[in-house]
């Protein structure tokens, strides 16, 4: 096991990853920093004469690449990305492919510490109007203005299919079969969030490669701006290779395939760049994510309705207390605050 371990030393760690159930999303950003380590020590800048492996690297050659990083990192990121290689030597010793863990001693004597709560960049209402403003693709302003309007995660977006969705539009009624869950039976135009969808599950049909994480499944209203946005890419859609029929396609090089998470973190991050918002190395504290959009939505909507429990609901992160006092009573109470003071976008 020792020689298959180290001959691709970072290329096993990231299977085994996958073994442990980590996200695709958790391993990618794993693996991102590992092959730069072993860039840095196979090239000139590293302190040893010549190319190095993890397997050989030492103490000092992990000090030099951590202090490398200081000079285009946030102090949080640079916890980070040690801490990611860190683990990567703890568990090589664990496995018995490695001896040592160079990266103890460098971890102890760090100044750097990861923020968990880190301060996040504040962008405006109007500021963010002008973001939306400027992307005219119809999938990509569709899938913004739904993590704007709901909240919700990025796997929970790629997750959803035609029959969660209730628009009432006859046109849009004679091309395709939306809403057709039960959960949707003489339900207003929204949106129903699930959360029973595991990675790996084989849900309508169609095998799942994202989570939902919420605690509850959830109802979300849809309102003009959202509704206008949808019938927009709807119009647009292609044809998909999926019975499941997702309500997101990509229309790029998997064309008719399900939209999958790094697609959306791509587009996100494509437009987010545009506007000086995202840069290569940046942490949560200056780039905009997907995940940015949750924090924009549960801050703004909190300050306008006043109501924790409706913007906890509406994220799916609610107690059944919660539950029991919002859906017994959705078309008098959730859906008319929620109508009243989601904010405009476009």
């Amino acid at each position: 096991m020792a020689a298959e371990a180290t001959d691709d030393a970072v290329g096993y760690f990231i299977e085994d990853l996958e073994y442990h159930g980590r996200s695709e999303r958790t391993r990618e950003a794993y693996e991102r920093v590992l092959r730069r380590f072993e860039e840095f020590i196979a090239g000139p800048r590293c302190p040893n004469e010549r190319s190095l492996t993890p397997a050989e690297a030492g103490q000092r050659e992990c000090m030099a690449w951590v202090h490398s990083l200081r000079e285009s990192h946030s102090q949080s990121t640079v916890a980070t990305y040690a801490s990611y290689l860190h683990r990567f030597y703890a568990y090589m010793m664990q496995v018995e492919a490695f001896d040592s863990n160079p990266m103890a001693l460098v971890v102890e004597e760090m100044d750097e510490t990861i923020e968990k709560d880190p301060q996040r960049r504040e962008i405006s209402l109007s500021a963010m109007r002008e973001f939306v403003a400027g992307i005219t693709h119809p999938l990509d302003r569709a899938v913004i203005v739904v993590l704007l309007k709901t909240g919700m995660r990025v796997g929970e977006l790629c997750n959803l299919d035609l029959r969660d969705l209730v628009l009432d539009d006859a046109d849009l009624d004679e091309t395709y079969s939306l809403g057709t869950r039960g959960q949707l039976n003489d339900r207003a135009e929204s949106l129903y969030v699930a959360n029973d969808v595991g990675r790996g599950d084989v849900i309508n049909g169609e095998q799942r490669h994202a989570s939902n994480k919420r605690r509850r499944a959830t109802i979300v209203p849809v309102d003009v701006e959202l509704r206008r946005t949808l019938r927009r890419w709807l119009a647009v859609r292609p044809n998909t290779v999926s019975a499941a029929d997702p309500l997101f396609l990509s229309t790029r090089d998997d064309w008719g395939e399900r939209l999958t998470p790094p697609m959306v973190r791509s587009i996100v991050t494509t437009h987010a760049r545009s506007m000086g918002w995202y840069q290569s190395g940046g942490d949560a504290a200056e780039n905009v994510t997907p995940h940015y959009f949750r924090h924009f939505f549960t801050t703004h909507l909190r300050d306008r309705t006043g109501d924790r429990g409706i913007v906890k609901y509406l994220r799916g992160d609610v107690a059944d207390d919660i539950i029991d006092t919002y859906t017994h009573n959705w078309g008098d109470r959730v859906r008319e605050l929620y109508l009243d003071k989601i904010y405009d976008i476009l």
